[in-house]
């Protein structure tokens, strides 16, 4: 059986945690900042885990990671 090919957009939005589940990062973080509360701006920092009905479907542009 050939080699899987890793998705590259995948890899560089996604990353597993020791548990084995997906993080990701929060969108919105980008521009137009200067309405965004610093509350909001903060907790956009922190990583976010992919819902579970999603996981499947990652992994499989993952497969190496």
């Amino acid at each position: 059986m050939p080699k899987l090919k890793t998705n590259k957009g995948a890899a560089k939005r996604f990353r597993l945690t020791s548990n084995g589940r997906v993080k990701r990062k929060k969108a919105f973080k980008s521009h137009i900042l200067t309405k965004k509360s610093p509350k909001r701006k903060r907790a956009l920092r922190k990583t976010a885990l992919i819902n579970k009905r999603d996981e499947k479907n990652i992994r499989r542009l993952i497969p190496y990671k």
